[in-house]
């Protein structure tokens, strides 16, 4: 996180503007394995009225549970697929553009997002071989709403920040 991004989010809980928040973060079992992973500062957020949860897979209309997924680079493309070998990449790109809707209705300009994530992940994602390695990247939903200047940090860079 650098000092401007720094800055916006300071900037943005003084003035209780609104957050985007990965639900999963805020404690919803809504992630792949139906489980939460509760990050207390950001619920605490929540309950002041700040933090708009979203969940661009279950936007793009994924049940929970479901397969795992992770972003390939297919042909110069990013591509993601779950651990049956199925391309989820349109309902992806959904649940993104959806997440970039909310962004635009609630006027946030920057988005806490779970780690990691082929949605939510923001600088690391997984490689797409299922196998835990890790690459630079960043999920869909992340990738779409930096594009469209919302700033996106993960819930260690939020924690960091508000300490």
């Amino acid at each position: 996180m650098n000092q401007q991004e720094f800055l916006v989010l300071k900037n943005a809980i003084e003035k209780k503007e609104k957050i985007l928040v990965s639900g999963c973060l805020l404690g919803m079992k809504i992630n792949y394995k139906e489980e939460g992973s509760l990050v207390q500062e950001l619920l605490q957020l929540m309950l002041k009225g700040q933090a708009v949860a979203i969940c661009p897979e279950v936007l793009g209309g994924l049940p929970t549970p479901r397969p795992c997924c992770e972003i390939r680079n297919v042909d110069g493309e990013q591509k993601v697929f779950n651990e049956k070998g199925e391309d989820v990449t349109e309902t992806f790109k959904l649940g993104a553009e959806r997440a970039l809707d909310t962004a635009k209705v609630t006027g946030a300009k920057i988005a806490v997002m779970k780690s990691n994530s082929p949605s939510c992940g923001s600088g690391r994602i997984y490689d797409g071989s299922f196998t835990g390695k890790q690459i630079k990247g960043d999920g869909i939903a992340a990738a779409l709403l930096k594009e469209n200047g919302i700033i996106v940090i993960t819930e260690e860079e939020f924690l960091e920040c508000i300490q």
